[in-house]
């Protein structure tokens, strides 16, 4: 047999890359780069506040009801409510008024305390923290310090006091209402035949508005001017008490919205 009678060779080409070069790689690499990602969350949270941790725990425990930084039952019947220890935006606000009027609060006795002449009468300045916010009183002694006996005329002293007060609250922004109260002692007077207890205390408030207003308070920060005459007694044990006499400022917390 000759040369001529081999079979022809066919040679076949294979188009295509190799198996290295298919497109399982990267399948694998995106299993790397979640692996590494979760890594790095978990290491992330590991470092944070409690406040986070917590935050974080409440979304992956309800993702649904979950809203800012808090989160909020979606079934019926389950109250709505903040992360365990976390303050709402509304307490917050609150504890910052809060501050702000315990600071001017200070600041108003210490001025007081600075004046020989008025340092004795610090014992009858009340400072209280109340649901309405801070109430100042100027409660009466029984030699009338700051309104003679049946007058709504301040005295030089009132009026001083009334100066450091107003240099404080005027640096507040919160409403501020001025209320007048009088003793049990009926008023009796042979000229103003109709004139009570209640036209007294409303016209001693009204002095002392008008008074915080020359010392620099804007008359739009005023909220309301009361007299409530003996209707709301310091000593109601004692309705004819000197300490029953006196002025009252409040100065109010915001209105919750």
């Amino acid at each position: 047999m000759d040369g001529n009678d081999l079979p022809p060779i066919i040679v076949k080409k294979v188009s295509g890359h190799g198996g290295h070069h298919g497109g399982a790689w990267k399948v694998a690499y995106a299993d790397f780069v979640t692996a590494m990602m979760a890594l790095f969350i978990v290491l992330w949270i590991l470092g944070s506040s409690e406040q986070v941790k917590q935050s974080v725990s409440g979304y992956f425990k309800d993702p649904i009801g979950f809203e800012k930084g808090g989160y909020k039952s979606p079934l019926p019947g389950q109250g709505a409510g903040l992360m365990p220890g976390q303050k709402s935006e509304e307490e917050i606000a609150h504890e910052v008024e809060k501050n702000a009027m315990d600071s001017v609060s200070a600041k108003i006795k210490n001025e007081i305390t600075d004046d020989k002449i008025y340092k004795e009468i610090l014992n009858k300045l009340v400072f209280e923290q109340t649901q309405e916010g801070l109430r100042i009183e100027m409660i009466e002694e029984s030699d009338n310090i700051f309104f003679e006996l049946g007058s709504a005329q301040l005295s030089k002293m009132a009026k001083n006091i009334l100066r450091i007060i107003a240099a404080q609250l005027v640096k507040l922004p919160n409403k501020i209402q001025v209320e007048g109260h009088t003793d049990s002692k009926q008023f009796r007077s042979e000229k103003m035949t109709n004139y009570s207890n209640w036209e007294l205390s409303t016209e001693r408030a009204l002095a002392a508005r008008r008074e915080l207003v020359i010392d620099g308070i804007p008359d739009s920060q005023f909220g309301g001017v009361v007299g409530f005459a003996d209707k709301k007694l310091r000593e109601p044990a004692d309705p004819f008490s000197h300490k029953n006499r006196r002025i009252s400022i409040i100065v109010k917390y915001s209105e919750k919205k």
